[in-house]
């Protein structure tokens, strides 16, 4: 039986490895690695009960650090690993300091990485993330790519012989959630926007944090808006009051299923998260993206998701419009999982 060993770290990592775990079981000898890069328990720990996914094997409890500093105690302690655990094959997920370290610690090592959402381009290289994924892409000998668009990324950087189409691994889960019966898509209570912010640029700057904050209390609805752990700290450093923001519902960093609901019940998404971005769309709410640009493209088609980020104090304008026609077919048929396992079990 092979030994798959996979390298998780941050929410949607989690969210990405679930499908996969469970659906691999019987198949191949799965080995997780949990580098801690998520420790916050709502970010980390509760996902394992909640979306019945096996404990890792491993728990490294790296936590935050800069980014080289981060990404290099990861790398050093996945190496550590694989020499012990010797996997035919290492499974990295998505664009964070987790899969840059787990992908760079087996090609060195000579095992083969196989990259799960291979093929984004934000083309931002001011983004840790957009580093993270190309770099990702082109130490691995297959690559997963969730969508046309990202197909087409990898044949444009030469990398178009080792990939293969499988769509998303996250609408794998928005199915398995549904077949569970914990996305409810019922309102709950009054009408309600659902906000998140944790990007560096548009938390680390007190003056754009507060003019996000003042944006978001001026809307026509009350806005649920569950805090990021980093998001947290840095209102607290810098002395903002969420008090003085009156159409703000502050709320504690919530779990996967619990944010999926808020989602499915509310009247728009207003978010940075490249995840929210998406499920949005699989749960065809409009999406407004305070950031200046996307790495899921095909979501602003026919307006579904909207990008506004200078325009911020504008806000308001953005919310409400129809969006068009919906494709359901831009992210596969949420059996993902199921291509994913079965190309790894052939290589």
């Amino acid at each position: 039986m092979k030994k798959i060993l996979a390298v998780i770290g941050a929410r949607p990592q989690f969210i990405k490895h679930a499908p996969i775990d469970l659906a691999i079981q019987g198949k191949a000898k799965l080995v997780t690695v949990h580098t801690g890069q998520h420790y916050d328990e709502n970010m980390s720990a509760i996902f394992f009960d909640e979306l019945g996914m096996s404990k890792p094997d491993y728990m490294l409890d790296i936590r935050s650090h800069s980014h080289g500093k981060q990404t290099g105690r990861m790398l050093e302690a996945v190496e550590e690993i694989l020499q012990k655990e010797q996997p035919d094959l290492v499974l990295v997920y998505g664009d964070t300091n987790s899969t840059l370290a787990g992908a760079l610690a087996a090609a060195k090592l000579h095992i083969p990485v196989a990259h799960v959402e291979a093929g984004l381009r934000s083309h931002n290289k001011a983004m840790p993330e957009e580093i993270n994924r190309i770099m990702t892409d082109h130490v691995s000998e297959v690559l997963f790519a969730p969508t046309d668009l990202a197909v087409e990324n990898l044949k444009k950087e030469g990398l178009g012989e080792r990939t293969v189409r499988t769509g998303d691994i996250m609408y794998d889960m928005m199915k398995i959630a549904e077949e569970k019966g914990v996305v409810s898509r019922q309102q709950l209570g009054d009408p309600y926007y659902l906000a998140t912010i944790h990007r560096p640029y548009n938390t680390d700057d007190p003056q754009r944090l507060r003019k996000i904050l003042t944006a978001l209390a001026n809307l026509d609805h009350r806005v649920i808006f569950p805090m990021h752990p980093r998001t947290k700290h840095l209102t607290q450093k810098n002395g903002i009051d969420l008090g003085t923001y009156k159409n703000l519902e502050v709320r504690p960093a919530v779990s996967y299923f619990e944010n999926l609901n808020l989602m499915a019940g509310a009247t728009a998404i207003i978010t940075d998260s490249g995840g929210m971005q998406k499920e949005a769309y699989f749960l065809r709410k409009q999406c407004i993206t305070v950031r200046p640009e996307t790495e899921w493209v095909e979501t602003l088609t026919n307006g579904w998701n909207q990008l506004v980020y200078k325009e911020i104090a504008e806000l308001h304008t953005y919310l409400g419009k129809v969006p068009g026609n919906y494709s359901g077919n831009l992210y596969g048929d949420g059996a993902s999982r199921y291509a994913i396992i079965n190309k790894i079990l052939a290589l």
